[in-house]
């Protein structure tokens, strides 16, 4: 038994934090999911579902801050520190850029959905779903293969997005004459994107608390 399997023993199981990851990543998907909806439905019905990424991101927000309070009172962590607040504030900043894109799509009023808005939104929708499980997989720091596994999964969906938004951005100045939509455009896709980046960025910190323990 090595030191930190020792370590995991001696210490009580943990109560406060995995919940509250769990609560992040779960609301995550749930956000991810009303986004996805978001744009397959006709634009007269979208503004409901807008409202609901408003309330979802706003619940995740409180979730970090709670976990950050938790921080501040308790004294043993199921991890280290810094990497709980990593954590929490990486899968905060993916539903603060969703959110971000949906509140572009109703500021700017867009009537049509592209194909690549709404394979942007997929992509993010599978990252999410994937966190959520990575997440719960943190619980035994011995899954260690499972949770590298899903994190290169997360790693080839970003990329995956990284393609998908430069075609079209390409596409739109290539078709588009009409600068005002171009920018609205690519204000949407840019954000949708950056969702993205960080669903990597989470699947970073994961993938390094798991190897910190393996």
């Amino acid at each position: 038994m090595n030191l930190n399997s020792i370590f995991q023993f001696l210490v009580p199981k943990d109560t406060k934090f995995f919940p509250l990851f769990e609560q992040a990543s779960s609301s995550l998907v749930t956000l991810a999911e009303v986004l996805h909806e978001a744009v397959n439905v006709p634009k007269e019905e979208r503004e409901s579902y807008l409202k609901k990424i408003e309330e979802l991101e706003n619940k995740i927000e409180g979730i970090t801050h709670k976990t950050q309070l938790e921080l501040s009172k308790n004294f043993i962590t199921p991890f280290d520190r810094e990497d709980i607040n990593a954590l929490i504030k990486a899968i905060n900043n993916v539903a603060d850029n969703m959110h971000g894109a949906a509140s572009r799509m109703r500021l700017y009023q867009i009537e049509k959905i592209t194909k690549s808005i709404r394979k942007l939104t997929e992509i993010n929708l599978e990252a999410c779903q994937l966190i959520h499980t990575a997440v719960k997989d943190l619980q035994d720091l011995n899954n260690h293969a499972s949770i590298k596994a899903i994190c290169k999964k997360i790693n080839k969906l970003e990329s995956k997005g990284d393609v998908v938004f430069d075609r079209a951005v390409a596409d739109i100045f290539e078709n588009e004459s009409d600068a005002i939509k171009v920018i609205k455009y690519k204000e949407v896709l840019s954000a949708l994107e950056m969702a993205s980046d960080r669903c990597k960025d989470v699947s970073n910190v994961i993938e390094q608390i798991s190897v910190k323990h393996s």
